[in-house]
């Protein structure tokens, strides 16, 4: 009868007791979410519940598996198992218990300076993303070592590991180097904010934003929904572009070919009007202006401001749009043409003083043949 009650009072006290102690826990953890709202903190803790109560089994039944005297032929077996489960659970508690706290702190900084400083937010949230994965990396190789050292086979090898090392870090090192490359360039891109999450960068001509950023690769969400991935170490090696340093502020550019007689004062007016009317120009600036011209056509550029990327984007496909719309619907002659006009003689094929054709008719009569009631030259 003793023999078969000590495995129960020994297993099923374990349970009971875990469960216990977990419930006791996690009932404080609640009220104390309740009570304090301006922090996170006991809510994220929680999260940790189902490592923590592994751990304590684990403990609780490792330290009194000995009194319970079940499977003995196997004792060792058992022990090393829940040996294993016991560091596993326990790395898993910890990095949650990392994670809570980071995550808190984070949370602060942002909430009060998100408004101030969003640069700075958001440089902070990729040094505390990166510093999280090495935590982790880290504990999950030291919880890995101490479950391999559980084994005597791996103890008694641990004196040629050590012997061989060197050599081993060589090879390593040599096999590794483009993985290493990456990883040290990650922590330049953390700590030298170069490039965080959430900026508008262009990469090869592509247009996106840093959506996610480890220790050998960086994620950019293009504006049409794809994702590029590529090595951290093609930011520390090749320029790119960061529309997100510094000020967000941004001026962008809109160019028209119109014809030479367009009316570029009514268009800087029609500028003013358009801009006035579109809710993503900041205010800030405004101008148009004649910047090149051709045989044909002279090309206009108009200069816009918006507060950030995306607005910019807004602002010129607005004002390309409207502005051609206007010069199609009130000024078409202002619009691009093809000149099929004869070329004008030179002084010397002229007779008393009128330009002439091969043919004997005028030049300026040719010119606006067709067009006597427009009062324009034929093009």
């Amino acid at each position: 009868m003793e023999n078969l009650l000590r495995p129960l009072i020994v297993v099923g006290g374990s349970v009971v007791l875990t469960l216990v102690i977990g419930w006791a826990t996690d009932f404080l953890l609640r009220k104390a979410d309740e009570r304090h709202h301006e922090t996170p903190l006991w809510g994220l803790l929680r999260r940790g519940r189902i490592p923590y109560m592994l751990v304590l089994f684990a403990a609780l039944l490792r330290g009194s598996y000995d009194e319970a005297d079940l499977l003995e032929s196997r004792a060792d077996g058992v022990g090393r198992a829940l040996t294993l489960i016991l560091i596993g659970s326990a790395a898993w508690l910890i990095i949650r218990i990392a994670a809570a706290i980071v995550e808190t702190s984070y949370s602060r900084y942002a909430s009060a300076r998100a408004h101030r400083d969003p640069a700075r937010v958001r440089r902070v949230r990729t040094q505390v993303t990166l510093i999280m994965r090495v935590v982790s990396a880290i504990v999950g190789v030291v919880a890995a070592a101490s479950m391999l050292l559980t084994f005597p086979a791996f103890k008694a090898a641990g004196a040629s590991l050590l012997a061989s090392a060197g050599i081993l870090g060589i090879v390593a090192g040599v096999a590794a180097q483009s993985t290493l490359s990456n990883m040290f360039a990650g922590f330049q891109i953390a700590f030298g904010d170069m490039v965080r999450i959430g900026d508008t960068v262009v990469v090869d001509g592509e247009w996106g934003t840093v959506e996610e950023i480890t220790l050998t690769f960086l994620t950019v969400h293009t504006w049409d929904e794809r994702r590029i991935t590529m090595p951290v170490s093609y930011f520390t090696s090749k320029p790119f572009e960061n529309w997100s340093r510094g000020s967000p502020q941004m001026t962008g550019i809109v160019f028209w070919h119109v014809d030479h007689s367009a009316p570029v004062e009514a268009m800087r007016d029609k500028l003013r009007d358009i801009l006035r009317e579109c809710p993503a120009w900041d205010g800030r600036a405004y101008n148009l202006s004649v910047t090149d011209t051709t045989p044909s056509t002279m090309q206009v550029r108009a200069l816009v401001t918006a507060k950030d990327a995306d607005d910019i984007w807004t602002v010129r496909v607005t004002v390309r749009e409207q502005m051609m719309g206007w010069l199609a619907d009130k000024h078409p002659y202002a619009l691009p043409r093809v000149n099929t006009a004869d070329a004008i003689l030179p002084p010397s094929h002229h007779s008393n003083g009128h330009r002439s054709s091969p043919d004997g008719v005028p030049a300026q009569q040719r010119r606006y043949h067709g067009n006597h009631n427009s009062g324009r030259p034929e093009r």
